[in-house]
């Protein structure tokens, strides 16, 4: 069964993958490019904090950090090689204990664990943008090429995007993908674009071709003298004239070489799911056809918005997919849904979810600040069946955690679509003066309704809720509670917001970011 984990990717595949149970994998970290570039070469040590910040929220020092280092440095060779050790600890020299070599830690225990999990015919591709590349590289050749592997290709992934006008440097048009083998023995497929490789063949030709670019033994251009040699070699070789099942002659296209002219996703295309970082299918189909076969285990640590495992699915491959936000785990399952039916969620193990109230406790609590809204995102999320849209601003968030927008009918009986706001409260002692301020956001944002999803159960706010009236929702000609209160033990025993959501719509992905813009206004 194809895997989806919802945690740290070093956590998981420590605890749950075997090794060398992987054929391949393939990674594409976050990571702020500009911000660490410039810490480098930073004299006074004073990294600029409105230009790092969105490198800080992922990657800083910290005691994860710190104890990754001692991790790596300790180790003695037991785990680590020693010229990834020697590595790491050279780099501190440099960059001291900054946020930037909180990354490269990060990334060197990933990398080390993904080496392990690859079976020995295994093959890893990690993308990476000019800023990154030349450490990255660094620290793949101490995990791989120390211990056998090789470093087979650096792939420039060219995409054609629109860019504003720049002045002091050519337009940035590519990202770096590396290719790795764990030993001399990989799978690889040479693969061939669908250009052909002699157009005047093709032209010449075309009218004897089959739906697979193929001459056979009963179709062919007898009066062409060049193509008389392919026949007369034929009846040498195999001592008979060609039949109708002979394949005498097949244009292919041109070997596919190691840079990629793929068009990233557009993002006014059907296939954009909101999702900043999504890369194109074909950028993967690519990558998962040459590397592995049939039936092959494919892995990606960082799944994002679950390119990798949606292709892997549709190639027949099997897979497991990492994330550590719930944000993309919801997406992930929600477009496997969209894509390959309902069915698709029965043939998929999902792991890493709360399954209790001790564990949505855990979450709850969660110390580390990159998680602190991982247990609104889970909760939202799940209560909305995966439509509800969260509430990402890093600031105040104004009293909203998150939306919904549903569907309605106008006094015309022409469509529209009404605002639900959703809050969080993983407090144990709440006062009804949080269902007050709750309608007060509901009344000032123009929403209809107001949902305020509780850690513990609290039926004091229950009562202060229903003191609020009601909701007419035109289109079901039915009322709802205009303020309504769930506890979590409800959410997952099943309970859902029961109305016809936006996201329903699959367009919904497709407008994800704009709605996103009307969270904190009115």
């Amino acid at each position: 069964m194809n895997q989806l984990f919802y945690g740290d990717n070093l956590e998981v595949m420590q605890k749950y993958i075997a090794d060398e149970s992987v054929d391949l994998c393939y990674i594409d970290p976050p990571f702020n490019s500009d911000a660490n570039y410039n810490q480098i070469y930073n004299t006074n040590g004073v990294v600029d904090k409105a230009q790092a910040q969105a490198f800080v929220d992922t990657w800083s020092w910290d005691d994860a950090a710190n104890e990754g280092l001692k991790n790596i440095v300790t180790s003695c060779g037991s785990h680590y090689s020693r010229q990834t050790i020697e590595l790491i600890l050279a780099l501190e020299r440099v960059l001291g204990k900054s946020d930037l070599l909180a990354y490269l830690v990060s990334m060197t225990q990933r990398v080390q664990e993904i080496y392990r999990v690859l079976k020995p015919t295994g093959s890893f591709y990690l993308h990476c943008d000019i800023f990154a590349n030349y450490l990255l590289r660094m620290l793949l050749d101490t995990i791989f090429v120390s211990q056998g592997g090789k470093m087979l290709n650096e792939i420039v992934w060219r995409y054609r995007t629109y860019q504003g006008q720049v002045k002091n440097y050519f337009p940035r048009k590519h990202d770096t993908i590396f290719f790795y083998s764990k030993s001399n023995k990989t799978t690889f497929h040479l693969l061939k674009d669908n250009i052909p490789a002699n157009a005047i063949d093709f032209k010449r030709w075309n009218k004897y071709l089959n739906k697979n670019n193929e001459i056979t033994g009963d179709n062919y251009p007898k009066t062409d003298s060049r193509f008389n040699g392919y026949i007369k070699r034929f009846i040498k070789e195999n001592g008979r004239e060609p039949n109708k099942n002979d394949v005498i002659f097949k244009i292919e296209g041109q070997t596919i070489d190691s840079v990629w002219d793929i068009k990233a996703v557009d993002p006014k295309s059907k296939d954009k799911l909101g999702y900043e970082t999504q890369k194109p299918e074909e950028l993967l189909e690519r990558i998962i056809k040459a590397s592995s076969n049939e039936g092959d285990v494919v892995l990606d640590a960082f799944c994002g918005c679950g390119t990798t495992v949606a292709v892997a699915q549709r190639l027949n491959r099997k897979w497991i997919g990492i994330d550590i936000t719930y944000n993309a785990v919801s997406l992930i399952l929600k477009r496997m849904e969209d894509t390959f039916g309902t069915d698709i969620l029965e043939q998929i193990q999902l792991t890493g979810i709360p399954k209790d109230f001790k564990g949505a406790k855990a979450l709850a609590e969660k110390k580390d600040d990159r998680l602190r809204k991982e247990f609104e995102k889970w909760a939202i999320l799940t209560y909305t069946n995966n439509r509800g849209i969260i509430n990402e601003d890093k600031g105040g968030d104004g009293g909203i955690d998150g939306l919904a927008y549903i569907l309605d009918l106008d006094k015309n009986n022409d469509q529209k679509y009404n605002k639900i706001i959703l809050q969080v409260k993983t407090g144990k002692s709440l006062t009804p003066s949080i269902i007050r301020d709750l309608d007060s956001v509901v009344n000032n944002k123009d929403g209809v309704m107001g949902v305020l999803i509780t850690l513990y159960s609290a039926d004091n706010l229950v009562r202060e809720a229903k003191k609020y009236g009601t909701y007419k929702n035109n289109l079901l000609t039915k009322n709802y509670d205009k303020i309504q209160v769930i506890n979590i033990v409800e959410v997952m025993e099943g309970a859902r917001l029961d109305m016809p959501v936006l996201d329903m719509l699959k367009s919904a992905e497709r407008k994800h970011k704009t709605i996103q813009l009307t969270m904190g206004e009115k």
